[in-house]
């Protein structure tokens, strides 16, 4: 059977402790690396967007129809 003294047990709650905050901080900079790099190569939609997708429909959109889908967008998330 193997007693830990209480210098062994303090310095293996340290290191369990400092592990912890290691992984934290890394997983949160690993995250926020991650969703940038997802946002540049699939930004969000924009009115400029919409613009292009109904003219390329054939429709000519006016302002009120862009901001309607854009409203409409907007509320759905």
């Amino acid at each position: 059977m193997i007693i830990l003294t209480e210098m062994a047990l303090g310095g293996a709650i340290g290191l369990a402790v400092g592990t912890l905050i290691l992984g934290l901080v890394g997983g949160f900079f690993g995250a926020r690396y991650y969703f940038k790099k997802q946002l540049e190569k699939n930004p969000p939609i924009n009115e400029k967007m919409i613009r292009v997708m109904l003219t390329q429909m054939g429709r000519k959109p006016s302002e009120k129809q862009v901001r309607e889908i854009m409203r409409q967008m907007n509320s759905s998330k």
